[in-house]
């Protein structure tokens, strides 16, 4: 066999030619008849996520009074018992300088399985109550009131019981927080 560059004899084993090192069309053949399929590459896998970390039910039949203190607390928030007029104990608390009241619903024994979240501002009559209407109206998660002197009103439901978890509670209060932060912000009451 001869080399196809310059012509040089070449033996059959021979792969390269020995005058110019062309590679020879035998060698050629080996190369390209039996081609090796390159390996994919493959993307490392993502690792799986982490599992979700567990949540914390609220107790069965929702929150005592007591409960909810201890909620508020372990959240960063001053909160104690109190009676009402109705003679009915609340609790009381306060958020970004306004006091707020938690009053208990649906009782199931000596627990309830639902709360309100109410902050009151007064305004001695000067409150616009036209705007009332619209505000509900753009507003999701609480609603807004005037009572009997014209003073607003903002309250907030929440289940508790059942399926209610400490998570969820906490997402809740958060958007109290934020509802009141723009009723006040809207209604100018600060």
């Amino acid at each position: 066999m001869l080399c196809p560059r310059c012509g040089t004899a070449t033996q059959p084993a021979d792969r390269f030619c020995q005058n110019c090192g062309c590679a020879l069309p035998a060698a050629l053949d080996v190369l390209t008849d039996t081609p090796v399929a390159a390996a994919p590459v493959l993307a490392p896998e993502p690792a799986p996520p982490p599992p979700p970390a567990p949540l914390h039910a609220i107790p069965t039949g929702g929150f005592t009074t007591d409960d909810v203190v201890a909620w508020l607390q372990s959240v960063g928030y001053a909160a104690k018992v109190v009676i009402g007029d109705s003679g009915k104990p609340h609790v009381s608390s306060s958020t970004q300088g306004f006091p707020f009241h938690v009053f208990m619903h649906d009782a199931q024994g000596d627990r309830y399985a639902s709360v309100r979240l109410a902050a009151g501002f007064a305004t001695h009559g000067k409150f616009d109550v036209s705007q009332m209407n619209a505000w509900n109206a753009g507003s999701r998660w609480c609603r807004g009131y005037y009572d009997s002197v014209n003073d607003p009103w903002l309250e907030m439901d929440v289940d508790l019981y059942p399926g209610g978890t400490y998570e969820s509670l906490n997402d809740q209060f958060a958007a109290w927080n934020n509802t009141l932060d723009s009723f006040i912000k809207k209604f100018g009451l600060l």
